[in-house]
């Protein structure tokens, strides 16, 4: 099972106990709903930025990904350049 799955089951469980809780508890309807909303706005910023995160370390891999291969590329192209010139090199060694 993959983090992202267990961090959103974990979070969906605190959410629900502390719903309950809310609901359960001994207050006035208005002073109930005011900590419900205030509770899903904290749970939901926290899951915003957790959000960025995220998408800052896939980011943040996949230009490290492109980094890597814009380089072995250019490896990859110095080597047949280096090849050919051989290969022309021997041509004319041995058209001599």
């Amino acid at each position: 099972m993959n983090s992202g799955k267990v961090l959103l089951g974990l979070l969906a469980g605190v959410a629900a106990g502390a719903t309950l809780g809310i609901l359960f508890a001994p207050e006035k309807g208005t002073t109930t709903r005011r900590k419900i909303v205030q509770k899903g706005d904290d749970y939901a910023s926290g899951l915003g930025e957790k959000f960025n995160d995220f998408i800052d370390s896939v980011t943040q891999k996949f230009e490290d990904l492109r980094d890597e291969a814009s380089r072995a590329a250019q490896n990859g192209y110095a080597k047949a350049e280096e090849v050919a010139h051989e290969l022309v090199s021997e041509k004319r060694k041995v058209s001599v």
